[in-house]
């Protein structure tokens, strides 16, 4: 078993029309063994700006801290919200810094731009090798199953409802596929006025 998988996760983020989506579900384990059903996956970098770690649970909580500071550092020197873009390089730049011992997480990046709104969405490997696109991005220990359903659920320009709909039901009927993955999910839609969050009850077993 890869260190990546010792926790467990299921992790997918979904461009629509003017909007987009990151979902992950909310288990904590060690290999079989469930700790805790809600654990913090996903963070909050800025308005519409959010960062998914899947990975090992401690590197999750080492990496999103010191993404925080980064941030912060440069919304006090800039004086403005960092594009989705330039936080992607800036995570590479932070994973690829500590390639000889990295941190064993693989971030999945969402977010609008803030001046165009335009959707954003990327994924890197653990030494911060990143992959745009412009469909969705997946992460976790149940990459192939969600792989299928998104393929199978996702079409071009959803609204912001339709969004929540196809990104809830690609992760929930993954994640009952995995058995280190599960015990519901949370769901963040981010639009050019506001962030819904919802979480998701699933199958408690």
């Amino acid at each position: 078993m890869s260190i990546l998988e010792y926790n467990g996760v299921g992790m997918v983020a979904m461009v629509g029309k003017e909007c987009v989506a990151i979902a992950a579900d909310r288990r904590l384990g060690i290999q079989a063994q469930t700790i805790s059903t809600d654990f913090q996956k996903i963070f909050r970098m800025n308005d519409k700006l959010y960062v998914g770690l899947p990975g090992l649970a401690t590197d999750v909580l080492s990496v999103s801290a010191q993404l925080r500071y980064h941030l912060n550092l440069f919304q006090l020197k800039e004086n403005r919200d960092m594009k989705p873009k330039a936080f992607m390089n800036m995570v590479c730049i932070e994973l690829y810094k500590n390639r000889f011992g990295p941190y064993f997480v693989e971030p999945v990046v969402a977010g609008l731009d803030p001046k165009t709104n335009e959707p954003f969405i990327a994924g890197m490997d653990l030494i911060g090798c990143p992959m745009e696109a412009d469909d969705f991005i997946v992460g976790g220990t149940c990459t192939e199953q969600l792989y299928g359903m998104c393929e199978s659920l996702w079409k071009p320009d959803m609204e912001p409802d339709d969004l929540f709909e196809t990104i809830s039901q690609a992760l929930l009927n993954a994640v009952d596929r995995d058995a280190l993955s599960g015990w519901g999910c949370v769901v963040h839609v981010i639009e050019k006025d506001k962030v819904t969050t919802r979480t998701l009850k699933a199958r408690m077993d």
